[in-house]
């Protein structure tokens, strides 16, 4: 069955769109990276990063080159802590928010 929509396209719109959609797709992409699932982590925030600033924006922020940018979000990828948490560190920075981590037993 064909889809009526790209799901990538559908996810864009909804983050233009959608401010609270767009905090709660990057929270759930360091949530992710934080209980350990690197790649559904990964893969939420390539499409947060694709949806919002884009790779070429975010490798001259960041001085590294958007193909060695989508290659650490990529499914084979293996970032580097420093270099994920400088990305995020910016994309909170750029949406305006901070993150913080709480205990929950």
């Amino acid at each position: 069955m064909a889809l009526t929509r790209d799901f990538k396209e559908t996810i864009k719109n909804r983050i233009a769109r959608d401010p609270i959609f767009r905090e709660e797709l990057l929270k759930e992409g360091i949530d992710c990276l934080l209980i350990g699932d690197v790649d559904t982590g990964k893969a939420i925030l390539r499409d947060y990063i694709n949806a919002t600033i884009g790779f070429d924006a975010l490798g001259t922020v960041t001085a590294k080159s958007p193909k060695s940018l989508m290659r650490m979000f990529g499914p084979k990828g293996n970032p580097q802590a420093r270099n994920i948490f400088e990305i995020i560190a910016y994309l909170q920075k750029k949406e305006g928010i901070h993150f913080k981590v709480q205990t929950v037993r």
